[in-house]
């Protein structure tokens, strides 16, 4: 198996930027599936999110792409906006020393005039939601004349929210054959049925992820009516700077954000309901250590660009083991170690053995009882978010942002945490006490000789 990027044959370009992104060498499952995806092969990958399989077929698409042809050459098909955003990102970073090669993001919750502009000026890789893309091939604004690859990532989440159909729409007018790389973290029937249907002889890869060697886990039994309390007091025994609280379903997610967010926790909430520019907002300051405690429904397991948290707290006990794996694997990621903690009522005794008879273990059981809540112990984050209203298009760059923050309004470098420049705004962490002295220079000084909006999130 390779060690090195350099031995699998990519073009230049790719190595150097893969280099200069800081991949020393490939992770398993970018060595297991590189050779094919390069080969030109068909791929039918099982891999666990968060296994590094976005840089292995990102990689396979710009290796045959040509940048000189200004027309779609590869489609990749996400099942959220989150991950669809974060897979385009990943193809810029990959593409940065290959000129003039254009990333277009088509997802739902968007503005359709800008992408229908972005599609007249033509792209080369198209990253996106199947229902959009779709809205776009039947109104005949993508043409799949020089398609070479397509990507179905997460394919499974895709057939758990009804894409079977837009899928089907969007590729109906294909006239030749292409390459066809298909990821998913689990197998059932339909996701194998699926994968029969658009991949010819593929090179079955299975890449068995080690995160579950580094997440123990515990079950605290609960009554249902002392849950909360349980939750509350959890947090303060174990006092995580990250923790992210699993919930079944949208409105309990919500009502538990805001009744820790009542108790002090600084604490946020991310479901389905919410719009996607709120959605973005908390999930910058929960990457940014902004935010201690984020509170999900099942879909927020998936594909979200979190590197790794303290401790995962399954607030209710899934009631898919699949599903319970994917909340677990937010913890201990990149061989780090985690916890995960599950809180379960004498109702979920069920739900639990599936749990146990999936993953082939008997989890430690504890009586939540001698849990207590204690509210000075709970903690705050060191740093606030601050948002611009400025980005990527105003050429707004992460060390514009530094520079002026440190040299223009005397803001110690060590005040300065993560820095996350997107598209129309940006992000920045800044230690409480260097807040004020920041907003001022947003609201009074310049970037790059202009004015740029700034507040708290």
């Amino acid at each position: 198996m390779s060690t090195q990027f350099s031995d699998f044959g990519l073009r230049p370009e790719l190595i150097t930027a893969i280099s200069r992104a800081g991949f020393a060498e490939p992770r398993p499952v970018q060595a297991a599936t590189l050779p094919a995806v390069l080969a030109g092969k068909d791929v039918l990958g099982q891999a666990q999110t968060g296994s590094g399989k976005t840089l292995a077929f990102a990689a396979g698409c710009l290796q045959q792409l040509d940048a000189n042809k200004n027309a779609v050459q590869a489609i990749v098909l996400c099942p959220t906006r989150e991950l669809a955003e974060q897979v385009a990102e990943q193809c810029r970073l990959l593409a940065k020393e290959m000129p003039n090669l254009k990333v277009l993001t088509l997802c739902g919750g968007q503005p359709m005039g800008p992408q229908i502009a972005s599609l007249r000026h033509g792209c080369h890789i198209i990253v996106g939601t199947p229902g959009r893309v779709m809205d776009h091939v039947l109104k005949r604004r993508i043409s799949m004349k020089h398609l070479k690859v397509r990507v179905f990532d997460e394919a499974d989440r895709m057939l758990d929210m009804g894409f079977t159909d837009d899928l089907a729409v969007i590729f109906s007018g294909l006239r030749k054959p292409v390459q066809t790389l298909f990821f998913s973290a689990t197998f059932s029937e339909a996701t194998t049925e699926l994968a029969q249907q658009y991949l010819r002889e593929p090179e079955n890869i299975k890449v068995d992820s080690a995160q579950r060697a580094n997440v123990s886990e515990l079950v605290y039994e609960v009554d249902d009516q002392h849950r909360f309390t349980a939750l509350k007091a959890l947090l303060t025994t174990e006092q995580p700077n990250s923790a992210m609280v699993f919930c079944r379903m949208k409105k309990t997610a919500q009502e538990v954000a805001d009744l820790l967010a009542a108790e002090g926790f600084v604490a946020a909430a991310i479901q389905g309901d919410m719009e996607q520019v709120e959605r973005n907002r908390v999930l910058m300051r929960f990457a940014s250590d902004c935010l201690n405690v984020l509170v999900a429904t099942d879909v927020a397991a998936r594909g979200l660009d979190i590197a790794g948290v303290d401790c995962v707290i399954n607030y209710e006990v899934s009631e898919q083991p699949e599903a319970h794996i994917h909340r677990i694997g937010r913890a201990g990621r990149a061989q780090q170690p985690g916890t995960a903690y599950t809180l379960k009522s004498e109702s979920e005794n069920g739900l639990l053995a599936a749990i146990e008879i999936h993953t082939k273990q008997d989890f430690k059981k504890k009586s939540a009882q001698g849990l207590r809540f204690h509210a000075s112990r709970i903690v705050a984050p060191e740093f606030v978010c601050i948002n611009l209203n400025e980005g990527k298009k105003a050429k707004l760059r992460p060390g514009d942002i530094l520079g002026a923050l440190t040299k223009d309004a005397d803001v110690p470098g060590e005040d300065i945490g993560k820095i996350k420049v997107q598209a129309n705004e940006s992000f920045v962490a800044v230690k409480v006490r260097s807040v004020k002295r920041a907003l001022k220079l947003f609201r009074e000084g310049k970037i790059k000789g202009k004015r740029v909006r700034a507040f708290k999130l």
